[in-house]
């Protein structure tokens, strides 16, 4: 790494604390001020005015929301993230069990989406216009226009309840003990539907933005030349033109890992996957302020790492570029 990126990656990094004491204030207020009552739905509607209150200082909601707030970052910074509601575990324990399956799902559908994504879009570039490509074409618009809830149940209906191929919920078979070979099969199934209907907006929009690049780049005069100095197509298209044309797709890939968790939490909740976007749709309803605290921290700072990988990798790819 250059002293310039060296630089501007420590520079980023100094930002991001900055950025993410933003995002908790931010996030901090707005679940505060939301409507609904946390207490209520832990001590139900039985509770006399003294118990209410009494639940209300044990848990800290007595206080102004000020003192609230500067007491979380005083543990935040300590990192301690308090205790859930709901759970009555640490916060960081409950997020800790729950992310293997969203790392798992988000992980495999960015990287089969985008492998796939980009050869779709080799492929396409190099027989524009033929039934090929016009397929393609319609295809991805119809999946960067499909919602992710409406993909997913059009997935259960027809290989889950109709041909019986993929299980309709869950991670794994809880009526069988399989081990070895056979539990990563039963896994592998169970990952075969939300991994499609998370990567379908994904792999849509990678493939059209690749498709234009390598039609762009292939159109331009050293493409030309290395044609024209006998180079066969297939090395010209791999060996030059794709190089550039993936630049854009980059930078899409890093800044999707904020649009590909929003997927997850649909995706999560359609087929049951015990995973962070679960978790999150649970801790709302239950208005488990430190667990969605706790969850919104972690997804700001993955967003924010993503995006500092993302020009590092940009400026490894293109030496033209340069950070100051």
């Amino acid at each position: 790494m250059s002293p310039h990126l060296t630089r501007y990656v420590l520079r980023r990094l100094l930002q991001a604390v900055f950025l993410l004491l933003g995002v908790v204030v931010v996030n901090f207020s707005l679940i505060h001020l939301a409507p609904g009552d946390p207490i209520t739905l832990l001590a139900g509607d039985g509770g006399d005015a003294a118990y209410f209150a009494a639940m209300r200082a044990k848990y800290g909601l007595d206080r102004p929301i000020v003192v609230q707030l500067a007491l979380y970052l005083r543990g935040a910074f300590q990192g301690e993230f308090g205790y859930s509601f709901a759970y009555g575990r640490p916060v960081s324990d409950v997020i800790l069990a729950r992310l293997p399956p969203t790392l798992l799902l988000m992980g495999v559908s960015l990287a089969l989406s985008t492998v796939a994504g980009v050869w779709l879009g080799l492929v396409t570039a190099r027989r524009a216009r033929s039934a090929l490509d016009r397929s393609v074409l319609v295809g991805t618009l119809i999946g960067y226009g499909m919602p992710a809830f409406w993909a997913g149940q059009l997935l259960v209906l027809l290989f889950s309840v109709r041909l019986g191929w993929f299980p309709v919920q869950g991670m794994e078979d809880a009526r069988q003990d399989y081990r070895g070979l056979a539990r990563l099969v039963d896994l592998l199934r169970h990952l075969a539907l939300p991994v499609a209907t998370l990567s379908l907006l994904h792999l849509a929009l990678i493939t059209r933005l690749t498709r234009t690049g390598m039609r762009e780049e292939l159109s331009k005069d050293y493409a030309r030349t290395a044609h024209a100095k006998g180079l066969p197509a297939g090395r010209v298209a791999t060996r030059h033109a794709l190089r550039n044309a993936v630049l854009p797709v980059v930078t899409v890939v890093g800044g999707d890992v904020g649009t590909l968790f929003t997927g997850a939490v649909l995706t999560e909740i359609i087929f049951a996957w015990p995973g962070l976007g679960r978790l999150l749709y649970d801790a709302t309803l239950n208005r488990d302020y430190p667990l969605l605290m706790g969850i919104f921290l972690l997804v700001g700072t993955c967003v924010i790492v993503a995006n500092i990988v993302t020009d590092v990798v940009y400026a490894w790819l293109d030496p033209r570029v340069r950070y100051s």
